[in-house]
């Protein structure tokens, strides 16, 4: 039976089984030292493949900063987990499948305790290009290369295991973050491709006076995991903070925006020396970005705001980061598990609007309707569901969540409220990248991130893929209990 692209999507070693639990039991007074290895592989593409992340697609003339994967492997004696946290705007399952195979082949750990996740710089070229020839997942060269560095830093941190201390906190940084989703008064900001007129807009005229007020909430929370060696110094940091990209790149430059700059500066700012790994994951925003709508504001420099906004959250982090606790040992988990979602399709009503795109003048038309009458149409014509990989690790009483969507802030605040740990946190575009999950409230309201095209699948995936994620975090807590 030749093979579909939805069963080559979940086709390696471990997605035969449903899903998976790695945690070490707690006992009596037997709890080993943690273990902890860092490293960062180089992932720069070359110079000529398309910079994704806006509605055009140049390419790449000039490298600012190099683009990498960072790495981290915890080993509490019994159980591994990993993290690999790569420079890109989105990496789809099939990739990171790729990556998880060769940590298999080498034998590293359980590759389902690796959570590999996009930072979603929109200054990268892209890894989505992946093509099927006859059932069989057939990735590009570029994908390709960042799944073999995504193994090959797994596999250097595995190598550079040592005895070591781990701490984590947060703290608050409001000032960076605003809801890019507001309502407002004017209907002619609120037309949508698909003929209709949207409740809300993303990205509305900065200090226009139609806005109203924003649509959701921000969460103002920077968390962080803080690592050093058996004497103190420091080895790795991995930061979370619900931020889109920052941007202000110049036109055809590779850069990894403020993810890689805050990278840099939490080194400088703890006093870490050489091989020190920092790491800014993004966190739950979807609908959040760097853009002060409320006023309109000075004209930045290229690399200005990202330098600013980065030397602000690591000095934020740096505060927090000396007033933690660190732990010689703790109990580490993995949990994941497959979850099937139906795709969204077009009704005939929205088929028939689209067959007339193109006979409509320019001026007739939305701005991004053809874009979305493409879309459309691949979504009517691919398969009726997909399969995601959801996973749960467990730090101490810390939960990490990991969901493979551009997941709205409420979500994120949600799974907060909602864990069992005393602590937790999400990072999305974790083990692939479906595009945006609003909740079904923000659906209701219309807007670029509901539309279909941009976002893909069944309008209540949100609440499913929270519903699954609880029960991971709830299954690593009792199991240490």
């Amino acid at each position: 039976m030749m093979k579909t692209p939805l069963m080559m999507s979940v086709a390696f070693t471990f997605a035969l089984t449903v899903s998976f639990l790695d945690v070490r039991l707690a006992g009596a007074d037997e709890v080993p030292r943690i273990q902890a290895g860092a490293a960062m592989v180089d992932i720069t593409p070359s110079l000529g493949l398309p910079i994704v992340g806006g509605w055009d697609s140049p390419p790449a003339t000039s490298i600012h900063d190099p683009l990498h994967v960072r790495c981290i492997v915890l080993d509490d004696g019994d159980t591994r987990i990993g993290f690999a946290i790569c420079d890109n705007v989105g990496i789809p399952r099939e990739v990171f499948d790729l990556a998880r195979r060769l940590i298999e082949d080498q034998k590293l750990m359980p590759s389902q305790n690796v959570l590999m996740a996009a930072t979603h710089t929109h200054s990268g070229v892209s890894a989505r290009n992946t093509r099927y020839v006859e059932g069989e997942a057939i990735t590009d060269n570029y994908q390709t290369l960042v799944a073999k560095r995504i193994a090959e830093g797994i596999a250097e941190s595995v190598k550079r295991l040592e005895p070591a201390r781990i701490g984590w906190g947060s703290i608050e940084e409001a000032s960076e973050l605003n809801n890019r989703r507001w309502f407002v008064s004017d209907p002619t900001l609120l037309a949508n491709p698909f003929g209709g007129v949207d409740k809300v807009r993303m990205n509305p005229p900065a200090g226009s006076e139609a806005l109203i007020r924003p649509a959701g909430p921000i969460d103002p929370e920077v968390s962080f995991i803080s690592i050093q060696n058996a004497h103190g110094k420091p080895l790795a940091l991995l930061a979370n903070y619900s931020l889109h990209y920052v941007g202000g790149v110049p036109n055809g430059d590779v850069s990894a925006d403020y993810f890689a700059v805050f990278a840099d500066k939490i080194a400088e700012k703890i006093g870490a020396e050489e091989q020190f790994v920092g790491i800014m994951s993004n966190g739950t925003s979807g609908d959040v970005n760097n853009i002060r709508f409320t006023a309109k504001s000075p004209r930045k420099e290229p690399y200005e705001k990202i330098n600013q906004v980065a030397d602000l959250i690591a000095s934020r982090v740096a505060e927090a980061n000396a007033a933690i606790t660190f732990h010689d040992s703790v109990v580490l988990g993995a949990a994941s598990e497959n979850l099937t979602l139906k795709m969204r399709k077009p009704d005939d009503s929205m088929l028939s609007h689209f067959s007339q795109s193109e006979s409509r003048s320019a001026k007739e038309r939305h701005p991004h309707e053809l874009t979305y009458a493409e879309r459309v149409k691949t979504l009517a014509e691919g398969p009726d569901t997909s399969t995601i990989f959801l996973q749960a690790l467990r730090i101490g009483d810390l939960g990490i969540t990991a969901i493979p969507f551009e997941v709205f802030t409420e979500t994120g605040l949600d799974l907060k409220a909602r864990s069992p740990f005393a602590d937790s946190f999400t990072i999305e575009l974790a083990n692939g990248s479906y595009g945006y999950l609003p909740t079904p409230a923000q659906h209701k309201l219309g807007g670029y991130e509901t539309w279909m095209g941009t976002n893909k699948v069944q309008l209540d995936a949100s609440e499913k893929i929270t519903d699954v994620l609880l029960r991971l975090m709830s299954n690593l807590n009792n199991a240490s209990q």
